[in-house]
């Protein structure tokens, strides 16, 4: 029997252009989320926490292929005995190219898990600046498996379903999405849920990065489309509990893909 999961996301500002006062916030952040009085399984952080969307100078503030971001959250999930989706970084990988990267920290602080994002948002200019990947994201939370998406990702509903039909349970999504988009942001999300009847994690940031402001929002939705948690505007550590048994009871009650018809689907 699975156990039920507790979940923190650590939905905060970022300060482009500064990985050292970055850093020192997700310390912080970190041990706060240890220390209340349920310390949670999983810890969720948002998308480019280090660096922010500095893109102009990320080749020079970039974590070489990831080893500070590595060292820290492998010392932290370790001790603490956590699962950490350590949001994406800005990482300088040895091909020479930085990519928007998450690693995912088991709680004995091995690696368990990396993924790239591969759809780059050209409207904030990352293509002209990041890497995409060439891999999609899946790990295991709790010991069930789950996919990987980054911000923009989920505007392209095919990629979160192959993720289900490769047998995640759980999507996890990192983000900076900004204004004035919270309904597409809410609306998506619910959608990747709902489709594909798995609990959505996202972890969104908050504050301004020059003329551009963010929302939070952050928000954990089971596989019925329910928003069970989610945060303002401001910054908070969002905690609620999710229970992975829930996804084979809700595609056991309306078997969407049983009934699926892909010898007729026709992808582009």
């Amino acid at each position: 029997m699975t156990e039920r999961l507790k979940v923190a996301l650590l939905q905060m500002d970022i300060q482009a252009g500064d990985p050292e006062a970055n850093f020192r916030h997700v310390e912080e952040l970190l041990q706060q989320a240890v220390s209340g009085p349920e310390k949670p399984q999983l810890i969720v952080l948002p998308e480019l926490w280090n660096t922010g969307y500095a893109l102009d100078i990320i080749d020079s503030i970039a974590d070489r292929e990831g080893q500070r971001t590595k060292e820290m959250m492998s010392a932290f999930s370790r001790e603490h005995q956590v699962q950490i989706v350590a949001g994406s970084i800005a990482e300088l990988k040895a091909d020479g190219g930085v990519y928007n990267t998450i690693h995912v920290f088991g709680p004995d602080g091995a690696e368990a898990g990396e993924y790239s994002k591969i759809h780059l948002f050209c409207l904030m200019d990352e293509e002209k600046h990041l890497q995409a990947g060439g891999e999609l994201g899946r790990t295991e939370v709790g010991g069930e498996q789950a996919g990987m998406m980054i911000c923009y990702d989920i505007r392209f509903p095919e990629l979160a379903r192959t993720l289900a039909l490769q047998g995640a349970k759980i999507l996890i999504v990192p983000a900076e999405w900004p204004n004035p988009r919270l309904n597409h942001w809410r609306t998506l999300l619910t959608a990747r849920a709902i489709e594909n009847q798995m609990y959505v994690i996202a972890c969104n940031r908050v504050g301004t990065s020059g003329s551009t402001s963010f929302f939070g929002h952050s928000m954990i939705i089971d596989p019925w489309g329910d928003i069970i948690a989610e945060a303002g505007e401001e910054e908070t550590i969002l905690t609620a509990e999710i229970n992975p048994e829930l996804v084979a009871e809700v595609r056991g009650r309306i078997p969407v893909f049983t009934d699926r018809r892909p010898d007729l689907y026709k992808l582009g």
